[in-house]
């Protein structure tokens, strides 16, 4: 499918407080995420090369113990078995992008 409608997909939850709609093809994971204030994303790390781009919010995100605060505009990269951690100061929206597909997200989906 060439165009997808993040508007419209299923609302699927990833981690506590953190929600969104996602897209993907062969090859990448593309989500369209709400974090909600005061949410922490524990310490963790996958194969997946993940960017995570703010839209709006301040997110606080440390990538193999590097910290920054993330403000509109902004991107992190996060290398693939990378250890990574947020805590979203404010509600934040975000892009992510993963590839490979995340297929733990996609098996989210079908539960949802």
């Amino acid at each position: 499918m060439p165009f997808v409608n993040f508007k419209t997909n299923k609302v699927v939850k990833i981690w506590d407080g953190i929600y969104g709609t996602l897209g993907h093809s062969e090859q990448q994971t593309f989500g369209h995420f709400t974090i909600d204030a005061g949410t922490v994303l524990p310490e963790h790390s996958h194969f997946h090369e993940q960017w995570c781009h703010v839209l709006e919010g301040e997110l606080e995100f440390t990538v193999d113990g590097e910290t920054m605060l993330l403000t509109p505009g902004m991107t992190a990269h996060i290398p693939p078995h990378a250890p990574h951690s947020a805590v979203a100061h404010t509600l934040c929206r975000v892009i992510d992008c993963f590839t490979p597909a995340r297929q733990d997200f996609i098996e989210l989906e079908k539960m949802s």
